[in-house]
């Protein structure tokens, strides 16, 4: 396996912090901030919200602990760390599928970066007047050529933090930005709170109403908490690989519980009291996702005082997430060939510079000139989303759960967690592992299928 020579051995992380603020600022992104505030609104408020924390604390806690133990382990990203404990098809595949879910989710996802990158840059050059107006985004969405220059300047951000290497680049721009997008987010949320009307939002938001409770909540919950941990992605693989062992892995994980979680109440907070502010409570208007953040938001900034100084704050924040977890991604995928093909970080970074063309362009593209080429009836970008997110990462966590149950066994992972843990839930991480993530992967990958077929609707 080639060795980067940042550390003489393998590129590690200065210490816990800087280990914390980059997976942190992996887990927190669109999904946070885009995806969170409307799946809130779709599927009961509060008691979307109360199913959401339970299940990070148990779910998501099992997930990340096994990931980040597999890959410090083994100091591999997932395909190695498979491999390192089962060479049957089956281990390969875990380890695949594992690998291959970031290079093809970070394309598209640069793809809205690209969305977020431009209405940043219009919030002063057209103003948020016009970024209100109701065909402004489906207008930006239909020209081409502007929507994949916007796609190609995020990517070249995200691979210039990449090419800068773990320490100088990962985490110097983690340490940068969490504490920022921090401070903008608590502004935000401090101003949306404290709008005429935003009051209800945020009893609907907050107050659990169990008559709202519906399977489907369920499903969108251990979703969401999917999509918004960075489990099984293959990030948690590598940036494990990158810890010391004496990084306490439970009191990172309760950290970045704590960021993940906080973040998502901060987004909510930002945009579900604005829009009962501006809407009277139209619960609809949160509902279809896009819109929301592109259509419906920059409406409520308009009727703000300063509402482009509001805008671009926002739009600011957005970027920065949106660029944190993009690099966590890209260097997943950068890392796994590294890895795999023993090649320099450089061919390895020209190697996804090639796939994100090809799956970037193409999503670019999907909402114009290639608008009439639908994949299972979705959009280009809308199919990458459901093939990753709702297919093949419920199928990498499982394949995670059956290595450890079938091959390494719960006597290594706590070995591997308590040298510089006491593993205070280690009862409730097998009880987990064994029983409620096999469960809770099968009722999601079974739920996302039958909704993409039509056989039940979310």
């Amino acid at each position: 396996m080639k060795q980067s020579a940042e550390s003489g051995s393998r590129a590690s992380f200065s210490g816990r912090i800087g280990y914390v603020l980059a997976v942190a600022g992996s887990a927190i992104g669109l999904g946070n901030i885009w995806r969170f505030p409307y799946l809130v609104a779709k599927y009961g408020g509060g008691i979307f919200l109360l199913i959401y924390l339970v299940l990070t604390l148990t779910f998501g806690y099992t997930m990340i602990v096994s990931e980040t133990a597999l890959g410090r382990m083994t100091k591999r990203g997932p395909s190695g760390a498979f491999q390192a404990f089962d060479h049957s098809p089956l281990g390969k595949l875990g380890g695949w599928i594992n690998a291959v879910i970031p290079m093809l989710i970070v394309p598209y996802y640069s793809v809205i970066g690209g969305w977020v990158l431009k209405y940043l840059v219009a919030c002063f050059a057209d103003g948020i007047d016009t970024l209100a107006q109701d065909d402004y985004f489906s207008a930006f969405l239909a020209d081409s050529p502007q929507v994949v220059l916007y796609f190609v300047l995020f990517s070249v951000l995200v691979f210039a933090v990449i090419l800068a290497g773990v320490r100088r680049g990962i985490e110097q721009i983690s340490k940068v930005v969490m504490p920022v997008m921090l401070v903008l987010a608590v502004i935000v949320a401090v101003y949306s709170c404290t709008r005429p009307g935003a009051l209800a939002g945020i009893a609907y938001f907050l107050v659990p109403n169990f008559r709202n409770f519906s399977l489907m909540t369920f499903a969108a919950a251990m979703g969401q908490m999917f999509y918004s941990l960075s489990i099984a992605m293959g990030i948690l693989y590598t940036y494990g690989s990158y810890l010391k062992s004496d990084v306490d892995i439970e009191k990172s994980t309760g950290e970045l519980e704590f960021f993940d979680t906080g973040v998502a109440v901060l987004a909510g907070l930002m945009i579900i009291p604005s829009v009962f502010s501006f809407f009277g409570g139209d619960i609809g208007k949160l509902h279809a996702g896009p819109s929301l953040t592109f259509i419906t938001l920059p409406a409520v900034f308009a009727s703000m005082p300063g509402g482009t100084f509001a805008a671009a704050t926002f739009f600011l924040l957005f970027l920065l997430a949106a660029l944190t977890s993009a690099i966590s991604l890209l260097e997943t995928s950068v890392n796994t060939f590294e890895d795999g093909l023993h090649i320099s970080r450089g061919k390895a970074s020209l190697i996804m510079a090639v796939i994100m063309a090809a799956v970037g362009l193409s999503s670019s593209l999907g909402f114009g000139v290639w608008s009439s080429v639908k994949l299972l009836g979705m959009d280009i970008l809308d199919f990458f989303d459901f093939l990753t997110n709702s297919v093949m990462m419920p199928i990498a966590a499982l394949a995670t759960c059956l290595l450890i149950l079938r091959k390494v066994g719960f006597a290594a992972i706590e070995a591997e967690v308590g040298q510089s843990s006491p593993f205070r839930r280690r009862p409730l991480y097998r009880f987990c592992l064994k029983y409620l993530a096999p469960v809770c992967l099968v009722i999601i990958l079974a739920s996302s299928i039958a909704s993409a077929l039509g056989l039940i609707t979310m």
